[in-house]
């Protein structure tokens, strides 16, 4: 087969979608799509004479039963606008190739990220790393952001300054905070975006990255949307049972009480409230 071609695909190149005040996603480029994991699969030459439900089933299969490679046959490459502080939450995954601009080489812009006043709430009181589902009321929240742009002016306002002094670059850029905006080139195999969608569309994840990894779900669709779907249907859409927890649903669907018991049996619960709710 040669260079696979998805119309799709093709019309989102080069398109920018807003996230959140000043962000961005590009697709910059991609490689293959659903007709290449299929190749891969087969180790065949050219499209053969399969129907696209047999493809749909055959990317089901693979993906269902955790048959890897195929999907690592398809690189996105993104060009993608966002938050320091997002950023250093999606370089927590290691399994794609990146270049960030850097600060030491160029005079970053004064662009920062400021909630939106729905998105401004206290501390969870269940989740320590993250805020509580309620927003804050109308009046504290936007005496948050007044407060978040002033402290955002007067660093990028002392950051010009020391540039303007002749201060290295390198050690300029200290005073900026994590709300800066920072830009980079993302290339990621569809195995590994899958990995990274999972965990990063996942509620406890945070709301900002979250719609980031939303943007991008939307561009695997259409990429390759079969193997997309088949993602959707089983990993992001479905839930990991232990064995002690399978050994429980087989009970309560017995007709049977749960017979777990403690922290286990609120996990085992929420996890099928969860499916439930998906």
């Amino acid at each position: 087969m040669a260079h696979c071609v998805v119309p799709e695909a093709e019309a989102l190149l080069d398109k920018e979608f807003p996230v959140l005040d000043k962000g961005f996603v590009r697709l910059v480029d991609y490689l293959g799509g659903d007709a290449r994991i299929v190749q891969a699969a087969r180790v065949s030459y050219g499209e053969g004479t399969k129907t696209v439900r047999e493809d749909s089933a055959l990317i089901d299969h693979l993906l269902r039963n955790s048959h890897t490679s195929p999907f690592e046959q398809v690189v996105l490459a993104f060009h993608v606008k966002l938050p320091v502080f997002v950023a250093r939450q999606w370089l927590r995954h290691r399994t794609a190739r990146l270049n960030e601009i850097s600060g030491r080489y160029s005079v970053l812009r004064g662009e920062f990220y400021v909630p939106r006043a729905e998105d401004v709430a206290f501390q969870s009181a269940d989740n320590r790393q993250g805020r509580a589902e309620e927003a804050a009321p109308p009046e504290f929240a936007e005496k948050v952001r007044a407060s978040l742009e002033r402290g955002q002016r007067d660093a990028y306002h002392t950051y010009g300054e020391l540039i303007q002094s002749g201060l290295s670059r390198e050690i300029a850029r200290v005073c900026l905070p994590l709300s800066v905006y920072t830009e980079m080139y993302w290339q990621i195999d569809l195995h590994n975006l899958f990995h990274f969608l999972r965990l990063r569309l996942d509620l406890h994840a945070q709301k900002e990255i979250r719609e980031y990894a939303e943007v991008l779900l939307r561009i695997a669709r259409a990429v390759a949307p079969l193997a997309t779907a088949s993602f959707e249907n089983h990993r992001l859409g479905g839930i990991l049972l232990s064995r002690d927890e399978a050994d429980a649903l087989r009970v309560m669907l017995g007709g049977g009480k749960c017979p777990l018991s403690g922290k286990a049996k609120e996990r085992f619960l929420a996890k099928i409230e969860r499916g439930v709710q998906l």
